[in-house]
């Protein structure tokens, strides 16, 4: 039997190598795949999987971890968030904090009500990979027009996109992004997150 001791320093090993396999993925290559505005980012798969894995608490505090790295991006990584940066560094800030820390929770809490449902686990495990990603789009998203949809910047985006009102803009700036960032996580993120799960049951947590 184990301990809650023990239980509970299992599940901070757990969010460290979480929290390891964030930065890694935030600043080398394997974690943002660059395109022309909004780069694709894979870093929504670990947060969804300790989401799922440890629950929603840990997927905020790993969707804050993500959050973190990607405003640290604005300084000069990213070109997009760098010009978000100059526009407004507050509502920059915000933009990448907060929709990420609600995603990891929401998943987390996604996953709970499935499970309480009398859901199948492995059904649960990857409706909430499928859509993990897709709140961290919402969330982003929301914010970016929240705060920016109006400046010359984002408007040039939308003028480019040809696009004339805020539904459009956000199906047309998301484009592929979305589809790549939601398959991924599908298929890697269920993959992780059922061996995750398979490790803590057998180790009785």
């Amino acid at each position: 039997m184990k301990t809650r001791t023990t239980e509970h320093t299992a599940k901070l090993v757990q969010i460290a190598l979480l929290v390891a396999i964030i930065l890694l993925m935030a600043f080398t290559p394997i974690g943002y795949i660059k395109t022309f505005g909004l780069e694709i980012t894979l870093i929504v798969v670990p947060v969804t999987v300790g989401a799922i894995v440890l629950g929603p608490v840990s997927g905020a505090i790993l969707g804050g971890i993500f959050g973190a790295t990607s405003f640290i991006q604005c300084f000069g990584i990213s070109p997009f968030g760098a010009t978000l940066l100059g526009i407004n560094p507050w509502a920059t800030f915000i933009v990448c904090m907060v929709p990420r820390i609600l995603m990891g929770w929401v998943a987390g809490m996604l996953f709970a009500g499935l499970r309480k449902s009398n859901m199948n686990k492995n059904a649960a495990i990857a409706i909430t990979n499928l859509v993990g990603p897709l709140l961290n789009t919402i969330f982003f998203m929301g914010a970016l027009v929240l705060f920016f949809y109006n400046t010359e910047y984002i408007q040039g985006f939308a003028s480019m996109l040809g696009t004339n009102n805020v539904i459009s803009f956000v199906i047309a700036f998301v484009g592929i992004n979305g589809l790549v960032e939601a398959a991924a996580s599908f298929i890697v993120g269920t993959a992780v997150s059922k061996a995750l799960d398979v490790y803590n049951t057998k180790a009785g947590r």
